[in-house]
């Protein structure tokens, strides 16, 4: 079989690529990072130097021209979780316009003006996507489904805690993945319950099962502003449940709970034993403040204005768990500041943070795949608090290449 081709999205350091090129099958044509209000992109350059500048652009999506973008057999890409509202334009009642910087709408124009479109999506997001925002839960992921719907696309999610199946992060983002209606898979879809306990890509890749026998389907109203203006309005729950399917404008969704025996990976097998660098380490002054901020509490706190409340919230483990594996990393990993958030472990030597290369082996990059000549340790945690688990990626790729070998013998 041929290579499929990728254009690869707020590409980041390239979990994308890493986890689909990890297969042997999928090639990167054309890739894109730019990160907004930074003078020095420093992803852009890590990218760089792991994957070479060719076909590489460091430009404001929203400025790129569809024309420049190369044909391509799957879109990826990781975009943020943003206001994914529309409007009708005051020229063109037909014409729909997202609010400026909502980089959704820079992966919807280039699907609708590519005059060959990809076949295939594969996207990735918080898993909040499925019920935001909390005035309409669900709207902006209705937004999305019915866009697609309207560009030919069928698209199944699944909100993937890693950790569920023996990564080394507790990790939860929905995946969804697009077939165009040109594609043999596109059809498959429409046995919905099927596809998605057992037949479809991500049942395969990732198999679960079924929290109940019922499956809950409706219609998405065909008009993108009225979904805008009214989907679910003053409701407290969103429809959209953890995995699901969209076709032919018909939401086919279901709760289900993952199904894993094999082995896991734990926040200890990641440690570089005895080699950590003397910074991450928490001297005996430091340790009160980060017993206090992970510590449960109820206190009163006054705003600047001078109002006083009542602040509680409960105890977090620490030092972390070397038998589990991590929580979450955030974006404010790095820097040796006390923190709620940071990962502390247990070692011979004492207690200190986590390593930026123990930070990417927690989403499965190789070793030292940010360490790069003028990019900071803390830049480098920030990478991996914005990233996916590579782990994640392959094991999807791999499966919806099986799919689509299957479906083209």
């Amino acid at each position: 079989m041929q290579q499929l081709r990728v254009c690869e999205l707020f590409a980041g350091v390239g979990g994308f690529r890493l986890g689909l090129e990890n297969t042997g099958v999928y090639k990167v044509v054309w890739s894109n990072q730019w990160e907004p209000s930074t003078k020095t992109q420093h992803a852009s350059l890590v990218y760089e130097a792991k994957f070479g500048a060719e076909n590489h652009t460091n430009v404001n999506i929203e400025e790129v021209a569809t024309s420049t973008i190369p044909n391509h057999d799957i879109l990826v890409g990781g975009f943020p979780c943003q206001d994914y509202s529309v409007a009708t334009t005051l020229k063109n009642s037909k014409g729909l316009i997202g609010k400026k910087g909502v980089l959704w709408w820079s992966i919807h124009r280039i699907l609708s003006e590519k005059k060959v479109p990809p076949k295939y999506l594969f996207l990735e997001n918080v898993d909040r996507l499925l019920k935001s925002p909390s005035s309409q839960r669900g709207r902006d992921f209705a937004v999305m489904l019915r866009s697609l719907n309207d560009l030919g696309y069928a698209v199944e999610w699944r909100v993937i805690n890693a950790a569920d199946y023996g990564m080394p992060q507790r990790r939860r983002r929905v995946f969804f993945l697009g077939y165009h209606k040109s594609t043999s898979l596109y059809k498959n879809l429409k046995n919905s319950k099927e596809w998605l306990l057992n037949n479809g890509t991500l049942a395969s890749a990732f198999p679960v099962q079924s929290t109940s026998q019922k499956t809950d389907s409706f219609v998405l109203e065909e008009d993108l502003v009225s979904i805008s203006n009214s989907f679910n309005v003053d409701k407290t729950l969103s429809p959209f449940l953890n995995s699901g399917v969209c076709v032919d404008g018909k939401v086919s969704t279901l709760k289900t709970s993952p199904s894993y025996e094999g082995s896991r990976v734990v926040l200890s097998d990641v440690l570089e034993n005895g080699t950590a660098e003397e910074h991450l380490y928490i001297s005996e002054t430091e340790l009160p403040k980060w017993h206090y901020l992970k510590g449960a509490k109820k206190e009163i706190r006054k705003t600047k204005a001078g109002f006083e409340y009542k602040y509680s919230e409960g105890s977090m483990v620490f030092p972390d768990a070397l038998d589990q594996p991590s929580r979450t990393i955030i974006t404010g990993e790095g820097g040796k500041s006390p923190s709620r958030f940071k990962h502390v472990v247990p070692t011979k030597k004492g207690l200190r943070r986590l390593s930026p290369l123990e930070l990417e082996r927690l989403n499965m990059f190789p070793d030292n795949h940010t360490k790069l000549e003028g990019i900071s340790d803390t830049k480098r945690a920030f990478f991996m608090g914005n990233a996916l688990v590579v782990g994640v990626v392959e094991r999807i790729g791999a499966v919806l290449l099986q799919k689509i070998i299957e479906v083209e013998k």
